[in-house]
């Protein structure tokens, strides 16, 4: 009901529109329509009220809502359900919940705030209330399971490609950060359900720094840290139109892929890279390893290739980190 509202609302544009002929649009009484506008006002809708006029919407919220995210949405997939909360402990394990219930193809798990949400190698990302952007994606792709890391990549460029739109420059850390001058800006976690042949469901969490003060970020990680609005200039970036901007770039990339496969997603990742043609030292996860190299490239696989002194090593994204050589 109370997206219809909104709908009515926004179709008078800048005038008003009378609580009676919305009622009478949407067969209630005009008593459940007031009662509908309180709660708009309590999300933070700006309505104003005329008695003789009626009701014009003059702001909407900069609030990751349903209601919000749906309006001028331009996807095809991404995006088509949404599951809201205020805060969660991760968007990844709530959307693994619903992904094993049955829960389509492209359905987004977003909240404002994340108690418990986590990275690659389990490591915390920091998910404060209105301050970011911290969703999961569930999807459920045709291709075989030794593809799905490249997904990782693909969320990437994604969220490279919406930074692009809004004029930031984006840089992508092999295989899962997106940096700004050294500091993160966004991290993103693939988690999959597969059996031999088939993938059951693909979950991409992704979190993005979106209004953080550099002041706001915790200690530990102010030096390692930043924001979109940082990269803006210190100019806050609206957050539902960045938000639309990722899912409209992860919709036309995850149909892309569907018909012509990953060719063009590595293309447009080597692109937006700050890995590639630079020294990296490689750091075993499980066995210690440690060396250092020349990142060269990235294979079909998605795998990084380092030309080390004794050769070249190709490097899985679940086995090791990247960082540069000090």
């Amino acid at each position: 009901m109370r997206t219809k509202i909104l709908e009515i609302l926004r179709s008078a544009g800048d005038g008003y529109i009378s609580g009676e002929e919305m009622a009478s649009r949407l067969g209630v009484s005009r008593t459940a329509i007031w009662k509908h506008i309180r709660e708009l006002r309590e999300n933070g809708y700006d309505i104003v009220s005329h008695s003789r006029s009626g009701y014009s919407l003059r702001e909407a919220p900069d609030r990751l809502l349903p209601n919000e995210i749906r309006h001028g949405l331009q996807t095809q997939c991404v995006g088509r359900e949404i599951h809201f909360e205020e805060v969660l402990d991760s968007t990844n394990n709530v959307a693994k919940r619903l992904a094993a219930a049955g829960a389509a193809d492209g359905t987004i798990v977003v909240a404002e705030q994340q108690t418990g949400g986590k990275g690659r190698l389990e490591r915390r990302f920091f998910s404060p209330a209105g301050k970011g952007i911290w969703f999961s994606v569930i999807l459920r792709p045709p291709f075989m399971p030794q593809e799905a890391p490249k997904c990782t990549l693909l969320a990437a460029v994604a969220v490279a490609k919406a930074m692009e739109r809004f004029g930031l420059p984006a840089g992508i850390k092999w295989p899962n950060d997106l940096l700004y001058e050294n500091r993160k800006l966004v991290g993103i976690l693939t988690e999959m359900s597969a059996e031999m042949d088939r993938i059951n469901h693909i979950v991409i969490g992704i979190g993005i720094n979106v209004n953080i003060l550099p002041q706001e970020f915790p200690a530990e990680i102010r030096k390692t840290a930043t924001s979109l609005q940082a990269v803006n200039g210190g100019k806050p970036v609206p957050r539902v139109k960045f938000f639309q901007a990722v899912l409209e770039a992860l919709d036309a990339l995850y149909a892309e892929v569907a018909t012509q496969g990953f060719a063009l997603v590595l293309a447009a990742w080597r692109k937006y890279t700050i890995t590639l043609r630079q020294e990296v030292r490689v750091i075993g996860v499980r066995d210690g390893e440690e060396y250092t190299g020349i990142a060269a490239d990235i294979d079909e696989d998605g795998a990084l290739l380092v030309d080390a002194a004794d050769g070249r090593h190709r490097v899985l994204a679940g086995d090791v980190s990247i960082r540069p050589k000090k």
